[in-house]
């Protein structure tokens, strides 16, 4: 095995790690697709370490990885109580921080990837349109949505806990 492979993977699997669950919100899945993502890598290394932003290409394979799977319709969403640790982003609030996890698993599976790009990892609108293979009009207005759809949401369980 290639010791840049080795360095890359030791460096770069709890970030990927993370990603994955955001994006499928099941620690099971998360790890697989954590797994599936490096052994694509794994099998492209030759190739792959000579791209301009080696995360992004990762990022692109995760991302491409992930919606197949959903495409497939192989998967089912399993509701898990906990939330994976993430470091450096700790919410102080566990309540807000569950909402807003409620009401991103809400959202459809390409909306909900563009906002974990977008403002969690904060990737620019180019990057994810890249990543996506999508234009960035397209980013931009499904952002805006999905943004607008958490509001509502985010608002609904406000409404419904004051109740």
């Amino acid at each position: 095995m290639p010791e840049e492979f080795v360095e890359y993977v030791r460096g770069r699997a709890p970030r990927l790690r993370q990603r994955a669950y955001l994006m499928c919100r099941d620690r099971a899945f998360a790890h697989d697709l954590t797994q599936d993502t490096l052994a694509k890598l794994y099998v492209s290394w030759e190739r792959a370490r000579e791209a301009d932003n080696l995360d992004a290409y990762v990022s692109r394979i995760m991302l491409r990885t992930f919606l197949d799977h959903k495409r497939s319709r192989a998967a089912r969403e399993v509701a898990v109580a906990e939330i994976f640790p993430h470091g450096e982003h700790r919410d102080p609030s566990p309540e807000t921080r569950l909402a807003l996890m409620a009401a991103l698993r809400r959202l459809p599976t390409r909306d909900r990837a563009i906002v974990v790009l977008r403002y969690w990892e904060d990737h620019s609108v180019e990057s994810v349109a890249a990543m996506l293979n999508v234009s960035t009009s397209m980013v931009k207005t499904r952002s805006m949505r999905a943004l607008a759809r958490l509001r509502q949401l985010l608002a609904a369980e406000a409404t419904a806990l004051a109740a």
